[in-house]
Order: structure tokens, then sequence, then C-alpha cells
């Protein structure tokens, strides 16, 4: 299996590797990928938006949609996942996983996508454990 990870920021993306690397066998593959920040989902899924920018948000329904045509040409022997990995910072938690499924409900071809939120800041929760 492939794992594909999208963090809001390069501390969520050093944390998940040294995680990783623990939690997932050799014979699986992943990538990390940071934003700068977490941005907001965008009203349409047409909406373009500055790619400079790169907030994970702003950026989301470009990368699934991307992902759900990617993962569509893989053989049903290799299975991918995409793991969408925020804080949820001052949003209500209902609303806002609501609002995640909404963006993957849009895309043409769904890929398979997580949604793992921090209820507390992802770098209190690390630190904590330290």
């Amino acid at each position: 299996m492939h794992f594909e990870f999208l963090v809001e920021d390069l501390s969520g993306k050093k944390t998940l590797e040294i995680l990783v690397k623990k939690i997932i066998d050799k014979e699986h593959t992943w990538k990390i990928y940071s934003y700068k920040g977490i941005g907001r989902i965008p009203k349409g899924m047409g909406e373009v938006n500055d790619p400079k920018k790169r907030m994970l948000l702003t950026q989301l329904p470009k990368l699934l949609n991307g992902y759900g045509k990617t993962f569509a040409g893989y053989p049903d022997t290799y299975q991918a996942v995409v793991i969408v990995v925020t804080d949820l910072d001052n949003r209500v938690l209902n609303d806002y996983i609501r609002e995640l499924k909404d963006v993957l409900e849009k895309c043409r071809k769904k890929p398979r996508t997580e949604f793992c939120l921090a209820i507390e800041e992802g770098e209190a929760w690390f630190f904590g454990d330290l």
C-alpha cells in the first residue's frame, strides 16, 4: 500500500517522518508533503488559487481531484490512500469534518482519503510526550 500524507506545516512533516517509520511496515511506501499553513477551503471547486501560496485547504480540492485521477490508474493490486492531517484550531469538529468530506464528495474520482485532526495543536501533543 502507498500512503500520501498532506500536512499543514513543516513541523507536522518532521513529526510524521519520525512516527511513520515506526508504524508503517517497510513493504509499504509513503510520501509526506508539507504546506505553508492551513488556508481555507475554496467556495467552489473551480476557484483559481495562487499555487505559490501552498496553503493546504486552499489547494485541497485540486489535490484530491489529482489523486483521484492518479489512483484510478493504479492496478487493483496496488492500493493507495491520501491522509490529510490538520489541527482543529478554533473550528467546530463536526462542521469541519463535514466541510472536508464535502470537498472529497465533489471529486469526479474520489481517492481513498482519511482526515486526521489534531484536536489540540499538533506541536503541543508532540512536545507533551518528550
